[in-house]
């Protein structure tokens, strides 16, 4: 669709109030994360057809997906949000439905997660939704082994860990990493919550903290193409099913009530994470990273000779974005990063770009065909 046709496009979102928008981004929240294949939108659309036994659905499809992530149990949550609120509740109550029924009230209740504290970011929060409390351990170096062991004491319900591909996080010096974690919590009998969201490839990654020792681990599904509002919580069996009584179904069918009530997913949804994740597993990666180059060198191709501008390709990095291309926008060119950003926002077609002051990041991950063509000619005449 040229930029022409876009001018007069009136889909289902300008339907509904609101404008289409050309994701630049990637597979943000803000965005509305992923997008489905058309085996994932056909299978959603044959489960609309039928009704089941939700509680069935959810314990066969946290089978299947246990085998193919290696792993003792698996459960579909509401994001991976709903995971780590999920993994939380069963460690702060293990299988006793009288503490089930008390949260949030935690009182007299093991509820302090320790964290690290260069591990912090704005997500963590979803653990303390059932009531936990989270405490930092370390301080701007970093934490210690023995710091770690000195604030395991009568109260931490878990221990939480961030796993991301970032490297000014958990690749940094003076972080423990998972396997350190997880040698000082087991020694202490405290559980390893392991903060996975993003980290669906390498294909191991979705296998590879169980298997290091972490007792849950959540994910979730956008970073799969999944549905944006879908995640999975994978790791001990036991705690996997103390997790999913203190879900949705588990309120409707366990006779205890239990906090997770709002955490709601519909049938479509489980069905389409199993769907999903099996295409993940089959996918040929390999051609998807190469469509990406093909795109981001077709964008590179427009902007090249602009004065003013550095392009360079963007490998496979962390999986919001995926891959793309970053223009560097040299000290007085006239133009900063967000200026830019406002002026393919307002424009149309609409077109949302990740912006720094003095940088553009361009995900090619999710354009519809010919899309490239589209944001390549807005930037050229935003840039020159």
């Amino acid at each position: 669709m040229s930029v022409r046709e876009y001018e007069t496009y009136r889909g289902i979102y300008e339907s509904v109030g609101a404008r289409h928008v050309i994701n630049a981004r990637g597979a943000y929240t803000t965005m509305g994360g992923s997008r489905l294949s058309p085996t994932v939108s056909a299978a959603m659309a044959e489960a609309n057809r039928y009704f089941v036994d939700m509680r069935e659905l959810l314990e066969s499809s946290g089978r299947i997906i246990a085998q193919m992530l290696e792993c003792e149990a698996a459960y579909v949550t509401s994001g991976a949000a709903g995971a780590l609120a999920l993994a939380a509740a069963a460690c702060l109550t293990g299988d006793d439905p009288a503490k089930m029924e008390r949260l949030p009230d935690v009182t007299g209740m093991r509820h302090e997660i320790l964290i690290q504290k260069d591990l912090r970011v704005r997500y963590d929060r979803a653990v303390t939704v059932p009531g936990a409390k989270l405490v930092e351990v370390g301080d701007e170096a970093g934490t210690t082994p023995q710091q770690l062991e000195a604030a395991i004491g009568p109260r931490p319900a878990a221990v939480h860990y961030y796993a991301t591909s970032y490297p000014n996080l958990s690749d940094r010096p003076g972080t423990l990493m998972l396997d350190q974690v997880v040698a000082v919590a087991r020694a202490h009998a405290v559980p390893v919550i392991v903060d996975a969201a993003g980290q669906t490839y390498p294909l191991d990654s979705l296998k590879k903290y169980a298997q290091m020792g972490a007792d849950l681990v959540c994910y979730a599904g956008k970073y799969f193409d999944a549905p944006h509002s879908t995640g999975v919580l994978t790791g001990r069996k036991d705690l996997v099913e103390i997790a999913a009584m203190q879900g949705f179904i588990g309120f409707e069918t366990s006779g205890y009530r239990t906090f997770g009530r709002a955490m709601k997913l519909d049938r479509q949804e489980i069905v389409a994470v199993v769907v999903a994740l099996r295409e993940w597993f089959a996918m040929n990666h390999e051609e998807r990273f190469l469509g990406y180059a093909r795109r981001a060198e077709r964008i590179t191709a427009v902007l090249r000779g602009i004065p003013g501008i550095a392009v360079t390709p963007v490998p496979i990095g962390p999986p919001v974005m995926r891959s793309g291309l970053q223009i560097a926008l040299e000290p007085g060119s006239g133009k900063t990063g967000p200026q830019i950003a406002a002026a393919l926002r307002e424009g149309t077609p609409s077109i949302a770009i990740n912006a720094q002051p003095d940088t553009l990041t361009v995900s090619v991950a999710f354009f519809e065909d010919g899309e490239e063509e589209i944001v390549a000619e807005r930037l050229r005449d935003a840039l020159i």
